[in-house]
């Protein structure tokens, strides 16, 4: 599935895939889904601790809408809508690690080690390359992309180690510490991580976005105390550095490695909320944040895009940007903000049993449903908090 392209336009797709942290977008699917979550009652509690519950409603039809309408042989297509496959970005029936990562990330959660059995197999069989895994495949294009993208690297190695312990598996710990000291290898340089590493070319780019840098699970990577410490020293400076004010608590975009400097062409949400809750894991989340996520959310207002001075960018409200404050909100163990994030990502589930979108979220006028927002609501049904 490799394929081989000029240095040019190889460069060119890796910052093209540095857009966004959520959907780069704007196993085989089983024959008898079985969803039986086991859903841990605080954001802190370990995996192998959660107790058995019985799935909601919600979390069913969701599992089903994405089982049966938005996963194929390869697994979940960035969008439900097919297209040629050749766009510059992930459009329809491409499969993004992203997708890959989320689900496993979620089988953990919730307990189902079918689940994660049949997402790692898939993900090492699309997506697995000598330097890292690749962010996205084409199945219509027989198309492996040669760059990976950290964020979602971590969040597989981050699985694997939940898993280990989750599932009694120490085989799942052993590829967590080779993935992730081939990650160290290739997408870090001088105790910095890269957003990239380009398999065929053998680089990196030269920045961090910020949302890539996932603390708890570089804090779990199969290196000596030394290079673990300088690493995260370097990255949670360069994450911490990044707040914007306490009057707009939300996250710059990038940082630039050669000038030193932070850039952000718009806040995206998304971005932000990934960074705060990076930081909420280990207990480094600002309270101005929080309390700013928590008065928009409550009042329905937390936007998709924002200026550097907070002013919104446009009015758009999405599936992702509540889960992943009701994540926060789970994880902070705050039953407010979790219940809340909840309930307004709900308002976007088609609740038609008439359409072929129902139980997910998607625009049933365009047939539109992407990947991110659905695997991030399942995802979000997964954290529970008092």
């Amino acid at each position: 599935m490799e394929s081989r392209y000029s240095k040019a336009a190889v460069l060119g797709m890796s910052l093209l895939l540095l857009t966004s942290c959520g959907g780069n977008q704007a196993g085989p699917a089983p024959s008898s889904p079985v969803y039986t979550p086991a859903v841990s009652p605080a954001g802190t509690t370990r995996p192998d601790e959660a107790p058995q519950l019985e799935p909601t409603l919600e979390q069913q039809e969701l599992y089903h809408f994405i089982n049966t309408q938005l996963t194929g042989p390869d697994g979940v297509y960035t969008n439900l809508k097919e297209t040629s496959e050749s766009a510059e970005v992930a459009t329809g029936h491409e499969i993004l690690s992203e997708s890959a990562s989320l689900l496993m990330e979620t089988a953990v959660r919730t307990r189902n080690q079918e689940l994660f059995d049949r997402q790692w197999k898939t993900a090492r069989r699309i997506f697995d390359m000598e330097g890292g895994f690749s962010y996205r495949y084409s199945p219509r294009q027989q198309k492996r992309y040669p760059v990976n993208a950290a964020v979602d690297d971590l969040r597989m190695i981050g699985a694997l180690y939940e898993a280990g312990q989750a599932f009694n598996q120490p085989e799942y710990t052993r590829e967590a510490d080779k993935y992730g000291e081939r990650f160290y290898k290739n997408n870090t340089k001088k105790g910095y991580i890269y957003d990239i590493y380009d398999n065929y070319l053998k680089m990196v780019n030269g920045f961090v976005t910020l949302c890539y840098i996932d603390l708890s699970v570089l804090q779990k990577l199969s290196i000596s105390s030394e290079l673990q410490e300088n690493l995260l020293k370097n990255m949670s400076g360069i994450l911490e550095e990044g707040y914007l004010s306490d009057s707009f608590p939300f996250y710059e975009t990038r940082f630039d490695y050669k000038n030193g400097q932070y850039s952000s062409e718009g806040i995206n949400s998304v971005e932000s909320l990934l960074t705060i809750l990076h930081l909420a894991e280990i207990g480094r989340e600002r309270p101005a944040s929080i309390s700013y996520i928590k008065a928009q959310v409550a009042a329905g207002t937390l936007f998709g895009q924002y200026t550097r001075e907070g002013k919104p960018a446009n009015d758009i409200r999405s599936t992702a940007v509540y889960a992943l404050t009701a994540m926060i909100g789970a994880v902070l163990e705050d039953g407010e903000l979790y219940q809340s994030s909840m309930d307004r990502m709900n308002e976007f589930r088609v609740t038609d049993p008439l359409s072929s979108l129902y139980g997910g979220f998607g625009d049933p006028a365009s047939g539109q449903a992407y990947s991110f927002d659905n695997l991030m609501a399942l995802l979000a049904y997964s954290y529970k908090a008092p």
